[in-house]
C-alpha cells in the first residue's frame, strides 16, 4: 500500500478548527434553533434527571395504573415468573439442542450474538411470547423493535406497560417516533405503500428534524425512552450533538437509511467517532444494514469499526428474515450466513422482521411491513388481530430457530439476561 499516497488524505487541524467554530457559532440558525428545543427541556443534567425518574418501575406501573390497570396483573404475572426461575436457562436450552454434546463445547461468548425480534408492537405479544417460552422451553430475545405510534400506545397505556416489561426481563428496546415522512410531511409519499419516498426514503423534511428533537425529548422525558430508531441523516446528527451536549440519548439507524457498503458505514461511524463524547461513549448503538449486504462488507466494517473504538458500542444489526409482503424479493432468509459471520465478528444482533419463508406462505395473512401503519382498532374492527398476532409468533420462533442454529455451531447468544441465566438455579 502507497503509505505516501494516503497521506494524501489526512485531514487538517485547521479544518477541524473551522468545523468547531462553526458547531460553536450561537448565532447560526441551524445551533440556535438546535439548543433552543433542547432548552425548553432544561439543561442536560435536569433532562437526564427527569428521565430516570420517569423510568423508575414505580412510576411506570403508576402510568400503567391510570391508563391500562388490567396490565398490571400482566406485569405481576411476569415479574413472578421471573423470581420463580420459570425460563430455561442457558445450560438447560443447549443440552436441549446439543444433548451430552453440550458439556463439551466451549461456546464462544465474546461473539454472541443478540437475538432480536420485530416489531414488538404491543405489550399483550410479550406477555404472550413469555407464556410460550414457558411452555415450549423456548427463548425470549434479548432486543426488541417497535414500530408503533406514540401517540396511540401512550394514550392505550401500552407505551409505560411495555418499558416496565422491558426491564422486568432484563431486554433493550426501540420506539419508532412519529415525526416522520408518513404522516403525510414528506410531499412524495402517498402513504406506507409509497414508503420510498421515490428514492428520498421516509424522511424527515424541512422543519421536521427539530420536531423529531423535541418528540424524543417529550418521550425521554416523561417515559424513560431512551433508545430510538434512527431514519435520517439530520436527525443522526441532531442525535449526535444531544449527547454531546450530554443527553444520554441512544439510537439505532434504520435499514431505510440504505447503508449497504463498507464506505456508507465508514461514514456514519467516521461522524460518531468525531461526536464522541470524551470517554469515547456514542448515541450510535444500533447501525443496521441493508438487506442487500454480504458477509465480507461486515468483515471489512467490523475492521475500522473496532479501530475506532467501537466494537462494544456499536452493534451491527442485521436482518435474518423479513416480511413476507412489501419489503423485500421472497423467500428471504440469511441464518446460514449469519451462522458463518458471526465466529468472527463481534456485536452483530440479528434481527427478525418475518417468519420462514417456509411459514409464511402457509398463514391466510402472512407478515405485511403496511401493517406496522394501521392503528390498533382498525386491526380490530377488520378482524385481522389473531392474524397479526399469528404474524408476531412467526417471527417469535424464527428467532429461536436462529438461537438454535448457532448453538448447533457453538456460537452464543444473548436473550433476555433476567430470564435465561448462564447456568442452572443451585440446587437443581
Amino acid at each position: 500500500m502507497d503509505s505516501a499516497l494516503l497521506e494524501r488524505l489526512r485531514i487538517s487541524p485547521a479544518h477541524v478548527e473551522e468545523i468547531n467554530a462553526l458547531l460553536l457559532d450561537p448565532s447560526l440558525e441551524v445551533m440556535h434553533d438546535f439548543l433552543e428545543v433542547v432548552g425548553k427541556y432544561g439543561t442536560p443534567e435536569e433532562i437526564n434527571r427527569k428521565a430516570a425518574d420517569a423510568r423508575q418501575m414505580s412510576r411506570l406501573l403508576e402510568r400503567v395504573k391510570q391508563t391500562q390497570p388490567k396490565n398490571l396483573e400482566h406485569l405481576d404475572w411476569l415479574t413472578e415468573q421471573r423470581d420463580r426461575k420459570a425460563f430455561i436457562t442457558i445450560d438447560e436450552y443447549r443440552r436441549q439442542v446439543l444433548g451430552e454434546r453440550a458439556a463439551r463445547m466451549d461456546f464462544q461468548d465474546d461473539f454472541a450474538v443478540t437475538l432480536e425480534v420485530s416489531a414488538c408492537q404491543y405489550f399483550e405479544w410479550v406477555i404472550e411470547a413469555a407464556q410460550r417460552a414457558i411452555t415450549h422451553r423456548s427463548l425470549m430475545p434479548g432486543r426488541y423493535i417497535r414500530v408503533r405510534k406514540m401517540k396511540e400506545q401512550e394514550a392505550d397505556g401500552d407505551l409505560p406497560a411495555f418499558a416496565a416489561a422491558m426491564q422486568i426481563i432484563g431486554a433493550s428496546y426501540v420506539e419508532t417516533l412519529d415525526t416522520k415522512g408518513t404522516d403525510g410531511s414528506n410531499v412524495h409519499l402517498g402513504g406506507p405503500a409509497t414508503i420510498t419516498g421515490y428514492f428520498g426514503g421516509i424522511g424527515e423534511p424541512n422543519g421536521y428534524a427539530l420536531q423529531w428533537l423535541d418528540e424524543y425529548l417529550y418521550y425521554y422525558t416523561h417515559y424513560g425512552v431512551r433508545q430510538v430508531l434512527n431514519i435520517n441523516p439530520g436527525t443522526v446528527i441532531l442525535g449526535y450533538l444531544l449527547h454531546r451536549l450530554g443527553v444520554d440519548i441512544e439510537f439505532k439507524i434504520s435499514v431505510f437509511m440504505g447503508n449497504d457498503n463498507p464506505y456508507a458505514a465508514l461514514w456514519t461511524l467516521i461522524g460518531a467517532r468525531l461526536f464522541a463524547r470524551e470517554d469515547g461513549s456514542s448515541p450510535l448503538i444500533g447501525f443496521n444494514w441493508s438487506n442487500s449486504i454480504d458477509n465480507r462488507t461486515m468483515e471489512i466494517s467490523a475492521e475500522f469499526r473496532d479501530r475506532l473504538g467501537f466494537e462494544n458500542v456499536v452493534r451491527f444489526e442485521h436482518h435474518i428474515t423479513e416480511t413476507w409482503k412489501s419489503i423485500v424479493r421472497q423467500p428471504y432468509n440469511r441464518r446460514a450466513e449469519l451462522v458463518d459471520v458471526a465466529d468472527h465478528v463481534a456485536n452483530i444482533s440479528a434481527k427478525h422482521e418475518g417468519g420462514d419463508p417456509e411459514v409464511e406462505p402457509l398463514r391466510e395473512h402472512p407478515s405485511d411491513i403496511l401493517d406496522y401503519f394501521r392503528d390498533r382498532s382498525e386491526i380490530i374492527a377488520s378482524g385481522d388481530w389473531e392474524s397479526v398476532t399469528q404474524n408476531f409468533i412467526d417471527k417469535f420462533e424464527a428467532t429461536n430457530a436462529t438461537a438454535r442454529a448457532l448453538t448447533e455451531r457453538g456460537l452464543s447468544f444473548i436473550a433476555a439476561r433476567n430470564l435465561h441465566h448462564a447456568r442452572e438455579p443451585v440446587g437443581v
